[in-house]
């Protein structure tokens, strides 16, 4: 019996026609995720999606190539070198068909590559398992349905590849994933059979070229080229390390050079390492200025002093991983922030968690390597080589990364997970005589797996049920907690914020964002000492945060801290020199201390970087209103109206300064548009019913005070206004009598 057959002859799994095993694979991929597709944005998708400006038609789509997977420019100190034009560019398709920001089309899109790359999992499985082989036409045979259907079933229905597909932005990795794949299909097109030395170089760039396309989706998409590598050495040109070894120690020099040359492995390496260098060129030039600059809280690990913390931590995060493929039960959207505290000493118990990684790790390579067995051979071999090879770029031995562990970074490798386990299961099966149940044990696994599928892809639908899930994996994460906090302050819970934002601080008293966020709600609270408490600790730690600075400025105003204030704005505006924001608050202060043509300036400098910025306009209209400088105010209000016409503030201001210039008619029609806009405006209806009485239309302008008193009935000015109009009635009538 061949070494295949064994395999599948243990696996006790029904067989199926390859039609019917990729629908029963595609089905399952879509009912574990389709509860997604009604999914918010989340998380990540904030800054990837809603505030990218790549997404949006004004922005050329030849910038996307000069961005990175946030949009910000590349050669920016602050960009995260995140290189994934193409990803990008699905979204703005995204965006564009559905014509805005509408989340059902990015996920909808999400689920359809999870299970397009799923079914092709069992083509990628049969070549696995299968080994190649060719008919006596020549045309390429793959075996192993059984053990291809179970690998690409566990890989389809996987708990830790939620954050993927009902994460928007993890469609990166499913981009990548599906490119790998291909990338992967099409070198195996490129290999000859058992019956052929032929070597086809069109598909062995055709490969490469679908690996540059992968790496356009996301980094980790040049590890094809090793996975490419190893299959060929160790599957086609069936490398034994265990005979290499035996022929060093008995000197025997036979060389296996010319059967590796006869069936073309050098060319295809020879091209593989070529096309990688050339794309690992053509990144390191498109990177600029270096690699990110990442925090201490993003990778603690990788900051400590010493080596060996550094090479403990690194092996305990790989042995997290590791469970997390074998047990995905406790998920998080972020591990970092004192999630995994870092281990200091070979004293902590924890220790043990890479002993055991290591000794499993090193004992299946020994037997990949030095096995008697073939097969045992070629399955651990590929197992460990998709396993670990997809996972080099996260593992911190090439360069930082900017996180502890992260689920999305398992997609790819979890194909090795799935080999391994396939592979595992079936030499239980060889030894348990009991098929029932393992059959049971197989098919409950799988229940289970689908069931958590569907569980945590429902959290990922709001931010309020994934952070809040987080709580219970990860109760030390200050990030968390931040999150959690922010999910309840911006859906107006304050009162509730403030007691996460308290405990993100109280977890890392260094979380400057958590102090700025905590110190805006005391300041609407008018706590404003403890605010300032708070910010001033903030930029103490961080000097150049300038949303702190700006705040800060804020509290300080509010405290009549006048010169602090003034320090603190233009504090922000030297790190951040396009802050519009910031100028604009800067103009409030200098209105609160009657210096006009400063707050002028500051408000013009607000709408100069941020053309549509409404209070900034709004408050110079009233300026240049309050100050009787009329003409101006009325230019400056024709102009904002231009930029923001559909602006009813804006609209109402211009109106009630062309009514003080006794352009009635003009300053009426302005009225009723921003009326039509807000009709809830006490003092809209009031301007108004000024305007009239005015102009003498006292039938509208009592009509108008009326609403306006209905609307605020507290509303002093109204009321004096009203009685005054009253009077008159009284006169005329009194007139009309006479």
């Amino acid at each position: 019996m061949a070494p295949t057959d064994s395999l599948e002859h243990a696996i006790p799994l029904f067989s199926l026609s390859p039609f019917f095993a990729k629908c029963l694979v595609g089905t399952l991929a879509f009912v574990c995720f389709a509860n997604s597709y009604n999914g918010r944005f989340v998380f990540d998708d904030s800054e990837a999606i809603i505030n990218n400006k790549d997404l949006r038609g004004e922005t050329p789509v030849a910038d996307l190539w000069l961005h990175d997977f946030w949009g910000t420019k590349l050669s920016s100190n602050a960009s995260h070198k995140s290189y994934r034009p193409l990803t990008v560019l699905t979204f703005r398709m995204n965006y564009h068909i559905a014509g805005g920001l509408h989340p059902v089309g990015f996920h909808f899109v999400n689920i359809v590559l999870h299970c397009l790359v799923s079914v092709l999992m069992l083509n990628v499985f049969s070549m696995l398992f299968g080994g190649m082989t060719c008919s006596h036409k020549g045309k390429q045979i793959t075996y192993a349905p059984k053990a291809s259907l179970l690998a690409a079933l566990l890989f389809a229905v996987h708990p830790v590849h939620t954050e993927c597909v009902a994460g928007i932005v993890g469609r990166a990795d499913l981009l990548c994933a599906l490119c790998v794949v291909l990338s992967f299909l099409g070198y195996c097109r490129a290999l000859p059979g058992n019956n052929t030395t032929h070597s086809s170089v069109f598909w062995v760039m055709f490969s490469i070229l679908l690996a540059a396309v992968a790496m356009l989706c996301k980094e980790q998409g040049i590890t094809v080229l090793g996975l490419n590598a190893v299959f060929d050495v160790f599957v086609i040109c069936k490398l034994n390390i265990l005979e290499c070894v035996q022929k060093v120690l008995r000197r025997d020099k036979t060389s296996e050079n010319n059967k590796f040359d006869r069936k073309g492995l050098f060319v295809r390496i020879s091209l593989l390492v070529s096309g990688g260098i050339c794309m690992l060129y053509i990144r390191w030039r498109i990177m600029g200025t270096g690699p990110p600059a990442f925090t201490e809280v993003d990778n603690p690990a990788s900051f400590a002093d010493s080596l060996l913390v550094r090479v403990i931590n690194y092996n305990y995060y790989y042995s997290l991983n590791g469970w997390l493929l074998l047990c995905p039960w406790w998920l998080c959207f972020d591990w970092s922030m004192g999630c995994i505290p870092l281990i200091n000493s070979l004293s902590d118990w924890r220790v043990i968690a890479l002993v055991a990684l290591w000794f499993c790790l090193l004992g299946l390579m020994y037997q990949a390597l030095f096995s008697n067995n073939a097969q045992k051979r070629r399955m651990l071999t590929l197992g460990l080589g998709f396993l670990i090879i997809p996972f080099l770029p996260a593992s911190n031995l090439f360069f930082r990364v900017g996180f502890v562990v992260a689920e999305r970074v398992l997609y790819l490798p979890s194909v090795g997970y799935c080999v391994l386990f396939t592979y595992g299961y079936s030499k239980i099966c060889r030894l348990i005589k009991n098929k029932k149940l393992l059959s049971a044990a197989i098919l409950g696994i799988m229940v289970m797996n689908v069931v958590r599928c569907i569980y945590r892809s429902n959290q990922w639908k709001s931010e309020e049920l994934l952070f809040r899930s987080a709580i219970s994996v990860c109760p030390l994460n200050a990030k968390v907690h931040y999150n959690v906090g922010k999910n309840l302050a911006d859906r107006g819970y304050q009162t509730e914020a403030i007691e996460f934002y308290r405990e993100s601080v109280r977890l890392n008293p260094k979380y400057v964002h958590a102090m700025n966020n905590l110190g805006n709600i005391l300041k609407e609270k008018d706590q404003l000492q403890e605010a300032q408490q708070l910010l001033s600790r903030a930029v103490s730690i961080q000097p150049d945060f300038a949303a702190a600075w700006m705040n800060l400025g804020i509290v300080q105003n509010s405290l009549k801290y006048f010169e602090e204030a003034e320090k603190s704005y233009l504090t922000a505006i030297k790190y951040r020199k396009k802050y519009p924001d910031c100028y604009y608050n800067l103009g409030r202060l200098y209105a609160d201390l009657n210096r006009h043509v400063d707050a002028l300036n500051a408000w013009r400098n607000a709408t100069f970087l941020k053309p549509e910025h409404s209070l900034a306009w709004n408050n110079m209209i009233i300026l240049m209103d309050n100050t009787g400088n009329l003409a101006k105010a009325e230019a400056i209000g024709r102009e904002a109206l231009k930029l923001l016409p559909n602006d009813h503030s804006i609209t109402f201001s211009l109106a009630n300064v062309l009514g003080k210039a006794q352009k009635y008619k003009e300053s009426e029609s302005l009225f009723l548009k921003a009326i039509e806009a807000n009709p809830s405006s006490a003092s809209y209806h009031n301007n108004l019913a000024v305007l009239y009485h005015r102009w003498g239309n006292l039938d509208l302008a009592k009509k108008h005070y009326e609403i306006s008193m209905k609307l605020d009935p507290s509303a002093p000015g109204t009321k004096e206004n009203y009685g005054l109009l009253k009077r008159k009635f009284e006169q005329l009538q009194k007139k009309a009598r006479g």
